[in-house]
Order: structure tokens, then sequence, then C-alpha cells
């Protein structure tokens, strides 16, 4: 009897909160009086907004009570479901593109079309690359202040690939993964389907916290750390010199595995050495081609120690083989003859330009970010809810993220981010006016 009613309770929220009898935004009862005005245990009423929650319906916010979630936005709107219309303006995803690309595309293939081993891009590679393209992505990545071996460089299918080798190879179901409270959404899909816990450490301006970090290893077997360095994303800081050498030391003290993912790093000039140049011993480095050149190239790479360059080099066998033959001849032909650095210096100026525009329009709205990144983030008032701000946004067709697909705290902020580089210039300014306009109609 007990569990019909809880169910009859649950249906009936759900069919309120779907039907419109219970808008966005509404506050729903305390726990307790749930509890007092349905004859439930409290237990059986934290139950029910614990399945209202995993519904999409509700979210429960820690000091604030239970509210009534837009269901108008898709579930992890925008990141982790990447589904924009033709006739939506996206604000969502990076993609950033310069004029000139697709010739630079047509050029390079007439190049490989005349080279005499065209015929070996159609057998099988090695898993972790051919030797001297591993020597061009060494090269370019000791641009970046990594200086190391190709053979402790493997290729990989993108970024997001890099890190989903690198966890197939060196972590466990049930390892301990500390991360930032806001961090990237793909890391986070990698960690639900191989089961590890990610835990997250408070961060200052420019990075997480060394000594929360230190008192987290202290409490928990930690068996890594992800991090983002340079050019966090959706934050945008770049820990600075003395913050990466502290992360170290705590890394090295409790005997973590670093990932360091420096997928945004090109955009940041004389930026302070990688944690693999200051831990070389036990830092995994990913990067990728996807932002710095273009998202359909899918080639990136893994930098490691020694020790664990052959486990990496299994888990791409594992799931690709080898990276795609044309794309990392093409990629490396542009790393070898300057037009991977032409493009990121390019990039470097375009998004500089991007964040002028933004910082113009949304003018004293609260934001951060890096004046050289490709997102902007929003923290809204008290009083503003994210969901809401999103729906809004996308019956004037425009797809921003909220917060929700990074947070990997209990407490998910009211924020959302917007990515500035998928549009041109005109359109940014356009969408961005009306991304003002909304905030500031539900702001009192």
């Amino acid at each position: 009897m007990a569990q019909t009613r809880y169910k009859q309770v649950v249906d009936r929220f759900a069919a309120e909160i779907t039907g419109g009898r219970l808008p966005p935004g509404t506050r729903l009862p305390t726990h307790r009086q749930l509890a007092a005005d349905e004859g439930l245990a409290l237990v059986t009423a934290s139950r029910v907004y614990a399945e209202l929650a995993a519904m999409g319906l509700v979210s429960g916010e820690t000091g604030r009570g239970t509210f009534v979630k837009e269901t108008a936005v898709p579930r992890g709107q925008g990141v982790d479901q990447h589904a924009v219309a033709a006739n939506m303006l996206d604000l969502n995803f990076n993609y950033p593109s310069l004029p000139g690309q697709a010739e630079l595309l047509r050029n390079a293939l007439r190049q490989l079309a005349a080279a005499g081993d065209l015929e070996a891009l159609l057998r099988y590679q090695p898993h972790g690359g051919r030797p001297h393209e591993r020597a061009s992505v060494a090269r370019h990545l000791a641009r970046r202040g990594l200086t190391l071996p190709g053979e402790q460089v493997m290729l990989v299918d993108g970024a997001q690939h890099g890190l989903a080798t690198t966890v197939m190879a060196l972590l466990q179901p049930g390892d301990v993964v500390a991360v930032d409270a806001l961090t990237y959404p793909g890391f986070k899909l990698l960690a639900e389907a191989h089961r590890l816990e990610l835990v997250a450490v408070p961060a200052g301006t420019d990075g997480p916290d060394p000594d929360a970090l230190a008192a987290l290893c202290q409490r928990r077997r930690v068996k890594a750390l992800y991090a983002m360095p340079t050019m966090h994303n959706p934050l945008g800081w770049v820990m600075s010199a003395s913050h990466r050498r502290a992360l170290v030391a705590v890394a090295r003290r409790h005997g973590l595995l670093v990932i360091e993912d420096a997928a945004y790093a090109f955009l940041v000039e004389k930026a302070p050495p990688p944690l693999a140049a200051l831990a070389p011993e036990r830092t995994v480095y990913v990067s990728g081609f996807s932002k710095s050149v273009a998202t359909g190239l899918r080639v990136g790479c893994v930098a490691a120690p020694p020790q664990w360059v052959g486990a990496i080099e299994r888990a791409i066998r594992a799931t690709t083989w080898n990276t795609p033959g044309v794309m990392t001849a093409i990629t490396c032909g542009w790393i070898d003859d300057g037009t991977v650095d032409r493009l990121e210096a390019g990039k470097r100026r375009d998004a500089r330009a991007r964040q002028q525009l933004a910082a113009q329009v949304l003018g004293a709205l609260q934001r951060v970010s890096h004046p050289a990144s490709y997102f902007v983030w929003l923290p809204l008032a008290e009083e503003v809810r994210a969901d809401q701000v999103a729906a809004a946004l996308m019956r004037e067709r425009i797809s921003v993220s909220t917060a929700e697909p990074f947070a990997t705290s209990a407490r998910v902020p009211h924020a959302i981010r917007l990515a500035l580089g998928s549009v041109d210039f005109d359109t940014l300014r356009e969408a961005l006016e009306k991304v003002a306009a909304v905030i500031a109609a539900r702001t009192y």
C-alpha cells in the first residue's frame, strides 16, 4: 500500500509539472512539509523528490529548496546532447573557423594526391601513429613548453578519444578522480561510462585549491587528478606557475596520476609550463587540433611517460586501431609547413575580438572569462533560474548551455555558458544582445 501511495504522489506531481499546472520555478514544499501533507514518512517524501529529479522535472538546491525545472530545455542542454537545429544560433558549442580554411584543405588534398606514399595511407597504421608523424607532433608540443621524444607521443582521434584511451588504459572502475567543481562535460561522460567516482575540489580564481586537494587525499584514496591548467573550460582560468608547482607537489606526495587536458591551451601565449613538463613521470597530456585547426579533422595527441605508452597504445588499438591516415597526414603536413601555427595565431586574435564584443554587448552583467577564450560564463542573480533563461533563449532560436553538464558537486549553480566561436560577428552581436535582454527581463 505504501509503495502504491508513494507512486501516486510521484505521478501526480509529474502530471502537474508536465501539464503546466506547476510552472517552471515553482518552489515545492519542503521534504518535511510534503511528508505531513501526504501522510508519508520523511524518507519516503525524500524519495518522491529524488524520483522527480531523476525524471528531470525538479531540482533540489542546498539552502533554497526544491524547484520545478524548465522542461522545455533538453536535459543536459547543449553540451552532452548536441542537437542544435539548422535555424538555431549556436552559442553552445565552439567550432571556430577562419576565412580561407576550406581552400587550405583543397590545397592539402591536391598535395597529398601527388605524394609518393599515398598508397600507404590506405593500409593500417601503427596504433600510436607513424614515427615521423609522432615526431611532428612532438615538435609542435615543444612550442607549448613540453619537450619529449616522439616515442612518447601517440596520435588519437581528437582530444576526447585521447581522454578515453587514457582512462581505459590507466584507471579502473571505482577509482576516485579529483576534478574541479565545474569541469569539462566530456570527462564526466567518460567517468560515468567507466564507473569512476568524481570528487569535486574547491577552486580559487586560477585553479583547484592545492590544500583542499591534499585534504581530500588524506580522507579518500584518490587515484588521479583531472585538470585544465591552461584555459579552463568553462571558467577560462590560466593557473599561475606557483599554483601549478603546488598542485604537482600534492600529486607527488600522494602518488596521483595527473591527466592534463590542453584542448584550449593554444589560445594562451606565453603560458606557464604544462603540468606534464613539471611532473613528467606522472602526467598524461592530452590535446587535439579540433579547436586550433578544424573540428572535422579528428586528430589529437596523448603524451605520456614511457611506462604508460604501451597501455595507451593498446587502448587505441581496442577503440580505433589507428587514426585515419589521410587526416593525420594533412595535420602533420600543416604542422611542418607552419599552417597550424598561423591558424592558432589567427584564432587567438579572433577569440580576443569576440571577447571584446561580448564585454561591450553584455555590459554590466557579471562575467567570468579569459580575454583570449572562446567562452563566457555568466553567473545569474539569486532570483534568476538558468533553465528558464535557456528555455527563453531557445524560443529566440539561440542555444546555450546551463551549468548542469559542467557541475560535479551536489550544488549546481545558476549560470549559463556562452560559446563565442561558432557564428559570424554580426550574428554573434545579435545573439548576445538577446542574451542580455532575456537575463535583464528576469532580474529584479
